[in-house]
């Protein structure tokens, strides 16, 4: 490609790197410069960043932030709240729920890592999922019915986001849940301080306004059969959770007060549960292990209890009575013993951090050995043994350290080693090996029409149950409509769409139909753009760090109890941002592969062939353009571009 439109005394150009008998490694940089012509200029390449390729629920995490700051502009009559609402809740129904819970995988692939620290990409979902809650913002219904009907298992976050997800598509979807409430392990899995009910209720009524039906207290299987359900409905979504714990594998762990994780958050969370004994132990290492020790140390325990007022009966479903709120509570002793040291436990560090400040005891690198029963068969103790754990090719190895037994007091020991899956009724579905087999697109292996995701796949995170529903969603959507189910791309996350933007803009443009080169005089969509959102995340290697200054973090309070204000405190612990809080957050983000219009590359040109596009033709995306005749391939716009996306990539 030449700088000039006479190309008659421009000699051809060789791309070839070497010529036959080379062995020498040779520098561009003669042809580069050579003369008014360039093997490369400009392209604008938008790329996925690495928040939200580390997403499982795959929010267009970039996208909110830069409406949050400013950036990206809302439609006209929209506040920027509401419109960056609505760009986070085309993936996840749960800003508000999800900005207290989710440990944030994205804020740990941040690029603003290597600058000082990550974007508070938590806390500002959050803040957009509280406004929304007090503004009883409400989601868009579709305009048009498609007709068919899909039946959701599991009224849990894979459920709840399979179902919002098809009802936008405009199916008719009827909600099925053994339980009394939707949320699933929201609800039941999760204390009320880190999730306020007031808070879930509302984000599940505003899916359940969309038009969905629900079936509460019916369980597949018992209550209706898989048979009638296929019968009755279009299409299936099985978001059946895991909501059975994991005993310990030790000898003595049938002790009736051993007693696992999900049993004790459910009673805790039914209001059952109301004081757990002087002695507590919980085994595990992750968040949930934390929520039951948080939870045990706030209960605390009384002095006289009947028999039928024991933890472990309550857990097991007998009802309790009132003697625990007419009783002087006291504190209790909590301990979590976890195979890792604690700076290597799976669960987030803030959450450790403040468990130990509310007096609770983490013992890393213990693994349980045994449980220690007396006469009548109670658990009296729990053994464990110093260890040295580690992953090695994706498998767990402990190498217990012979001599180092010790026995750990407990009136009460909880098992937070995992979850299963309860297919009573549902037998068909399990592989063998408590889960259930799909392919890339969430359906059921060998079941055409029948969808599955959550933690009936593989037990994590909440995020990651919501990414499955909105996947299998679209499975389902293509299913119900006799198309093929293509493969999903590589980058499975939702991206900023030039073109839709175009659009909402009143833009006229017209297609390419073929790639073109040198477009700075086309009328096709977007001048030498292409979106990789689909196939490549972009790392800070790529991005101009000095452009970002040290800017701290706007950290969201946390109210920090002692040992003796836990106890009976069950009040929320974490505080949104304030407003001005949560835009100069969002303004720390980098916008890693997408143009966040900082003039670097119209300001340091030195041919002036890179400029402002026109008002009339700009939007997010679509802030410069490049003059090809003026170009001489000198890449210092590439340089200076602070979030990679300007790539030195067009030529002949």
């Amino acid at each position: 490609m030449t700088a000039s439109a006479d190309t008659s005394t421009v000699k051809p150009l060789n791309f070839r790197r070497y010529k036959d008998g080379d062995n020498k490694v040779r520098s561009w940089q003669k042809e580069i410069f050579d003369a008014g012509h360039s093997h490369k200029c400009p392209t604008y390449i938008q790329s996925t960043p690495p928040c939200q390729g580390s997403c499982p629920a795959g929010e267009d995490i970039r996208g909110y932030l830069n409406i949050v700051r400013g950036i990206e502009k809302p439609p006209a009559g929209m506040n920027w709240q509401e419109y960056a609402f609505r760009r986070l809740t085309e993936a996840n129904p749960f800003p508000s729920v999800m900005g207290r819970v989710c440990p944030a995988p994205c804020e740990s692939g941040c690029n603003r890592n290597q600058v000082e620290d990550f974007v508070g990409i938590n806390s500002v979902e959050h803040f957009l999922g509280d406004y929304a809650v007090q503004n009883k913002l409400a989601f868009n219904k579709p305009a048009q019915p498609s007709g068919k009907s899909v039946a959701v298992i599991g009224g849990g976050p894979a459920g709840l986001s399979a179902a919002y997800q098809l009802a936008l598509k405009g199916h008719a979807v009827t909600l099925f849940d053994e339980r009394a409430e939707l949320g699933g392990m929201m609800r039941y899995g999760i204390p009320g301080f880190r999730t306020p009910r007031d808070i879930l209720d509302a984000e599940i009524q505003r899916i359940l306004d969309l038009g969905i039906e629900t079936r509460m207290n019916c369980r597949i299987g018992t209550n209706i059969t898989m048979a009638q359900i296929r019968a009755d409905f279009d299409a299936v979504f099985l978001g059946l959770g895991a909501q059975a714990g994991r005993a310990l594998p030790v000898d003595g762990a049938d002790a009736p007060n051993c007693v696992t994780a999900t049993a004790f958050l459910k009673a805790f969370n039914d209001g059952r549960l109301r004081h757990v004994g002087k002695r507590i132990v919980v085994v595990g290492g992750g968040d949930t292990s934390i929520d039951v020790a948080t939870v045990a140390r706030r209960l605390g325990h009384i002095d006289k209890i009947h028999e039928s007022e024991r933890p472990e009966n309550i857990i097991g479903g007998q009802l309790a009575h009132d003697v625990a709120e007419a009783s002087v509570r006291q504190g209790a002793d909590v301990t979590l013993t976890s195979i890792f040291a604690v700076d290597k436990m799976q669960a987030s560090r803030h959450e450790v951090e403040h468990a130990q400040s509310e007096g609770i005891t983490i013992r890393g690198g213990m693994a349980p050995i045994g449980v220690i029963r007396d006469e009548t068969g109670r658990a009296t103790a729990l053994r464990i043994i110093q260890c040295e754990a580690k992953i090695v090719s994706g498998r767990l190895e402990i190498k217990n350290i012979a001599g180092t037994e010790e026995d750990i007091p407990a009136d009460l020991i909880v098992s937070a080693i995992g979850q299963a899956v309860d297919f009573t009724g549902l037998e068909e579905f399990n592989n063998g090996k408590g889960a259930i087999n799909n392919d890339k697109n969430y359906q059921v292996q060998g079941q055409p029409g029948c969808f599955v995701g959550g933690d009936v796949i593989r037990p994590h995170l909440l995020t990651t149950a919501i990414g499955h529903g909105a996947i299998a969603a679209d499975g389902i959507d293509r299913f119900l409509q006799n198309e093929p189910l293509e493969k999903r791309p590589k980058i499975d996350v939702h991206a900023f769409d030039l073109k839709r933007k175009m659009l909402d803009k009143g833009y006229a443009f017209t297609e390419a139909s073929e790639p073109m080169r040198g477009t700075c005089n086309s009328t096709a969509a977007i001048h030498n753009y292409d979106d990789r959102s689909d196939r490549y995340v972009i790392s800070h290697k790529e991005l101009f760090l000095g452009h970002f200054p040290f800017v701290a973090r706007n950290r969201r309070s946390m109210v920090s109890l002692t040992a003796a204000e836990a106890l009976n405190n069950f009040q929320e612990r974490l505080q949104p941002l304030l407003e001005a809080q949560a835009v100069a957050e969002a303004k720390r983000c980098m916008s890693c592969g997408l143009c966040f219009e900082c003039d670097n590359c119209v300001v340091y040109c030195p041919q002036v062939a890179v400029f402002k596009v026109p008002k009339s033709k700009s939007t997010t995306g679509r802030y410069v353009d490049t003059n090809y005749n003026k170009c001489i391939g000198c890449h210092i716009c590439a340089d200076v571009c602070p979030t990679g996306y300007i790539q030195m990539g067009l030529g002949d």
